[in-house]
């Protein structure tokens, strides 16, 4: 199947953008060439790629398809680059689509990312334990998971290991576990949770409380709504130390058990087809990993 460059970029723009309208303005198109294009990819492909909605979503294979395009212009891009073909002036960024935690974003990642400009990069925050999914699913380039063992058609690189502590206000703590931590006051006490799949204080509670407790849960999908939540008093929960550092030095926050930190391993799996072109990227989030993160090898999960 020969794929024309134009209406993969079309496809591209439409999910980057969430509208037709957006990425005509982004290609220098009339609306109804973008639509053109995209139905003659779809077409072409013998599926929908695009979710007519607000904003427009891809299906699976839009998704996917979308994620082909821009490796397809990041490995061209790093070729031209390495035969000293690119011209840096008028070079446009690249587009880097990657699955990372929301820990991560909120904590050390930023200043890991390249700020050189040579780079569009589109995160997609994700539970880092189902990360790797989007790999699977070739959505993204690379991704952020707690999966030591590479992805089919990946490499791995070990980064370290994000520092949980559990913690809760000290209200909370008079109000529901007025006798301490134990695993009888644990299961009442309510408890906060990213999503669904958020399992860090579970883990907690098996290795520092007792396994299988099961306590009340508030659904809390930000990070920075995760901390004041649990500032607040409306339930327990682990935060990673560097942000939790200052309120519990205010006392706003108190750790529930001391010495009961938590280590998160963290990953760095990446598409091998581009590997060599984010070799950089790569690089950079090694060095600034080795001193924000835990050494790996103290936890097994």
């Amino acid at each position: 199947m020969s794929l024309d460059p134009k209406h993969l970029a079309a496809l591209a723009e439409i999910l980057r953008l969430g509208s037709f309208e957006a990425a005509a303005d982004s290609l220098g198109l009339t609306q109804s060439a973008v639509s053109q294009r995209l139905k003659a990819l779809e077409d072409s492909f013998g599926s929908v790629l695009v979710e007519r909605a607000s904003p427009c979503r891809g299906t699976a294979a839009g998704l996917r398809l979308a994620a082909h395009a821009d490796a397809v212009a990041l490995m061209e891009a790093n070729l031209a680059r390495t035969l000293g073909l690119d011209d840096q002036a008028t070079e446009s960024p690249r587009r880097i689509r990657l699955a990372v935690n929301a820990d991560s974003l909120a904590t050390w990642l930023p200043a890991a990312l390249d700020s050189s400009a040579q780079y569009s990069f589109e995160l997609l925050v994700d539970d880092e334990s189902v990360s790797a999914d989007r790999l699977r699913r070739g959505e993204v380039m690379a991704a952020l998971t707690t999966q030591a063992k590479p992805v089919r058609g990946c490499d791995v690189v070990a980064l370290g290991a994000l520092r949980y502590v559990a913690t809760a206000s000290p209200g909370f703590l008079r109000r529901w576990l007025a006798l301490g931590p134990t695993p009888e006051a644990l299961a009442q006490a309510p408890m906060l949770q990213f999503s669904a799949h958020d399992d860090l204080q579970h883990n907690w509670l098996a290795q520092h409380v007792r396994p299988g407790l099961r306590p009340p849960v508030h659904l809390v999908p930000s990070t920075t709504g995760f901390l004041g939540a649990t500032v607040a008093g409306l339930g327990w929960s682990l935060n990673p130390l560097g942000l939790a550092a200052p309120y519990l030095a205010e006392g706003k926050l108190v750790a529930l058990l001391p010495n009961s930190h938590y280590d998160r391993p963290l990953y760095w799996q990446v598409s091998r087809i581009v590997s060599p072109a984010l070799s950089q990227i790569t690089a950079r989030l090694r060095r600034h990993a080795k001193k924000a993160l835990e050494p790996l090898g103290g936890q097994r999960l």
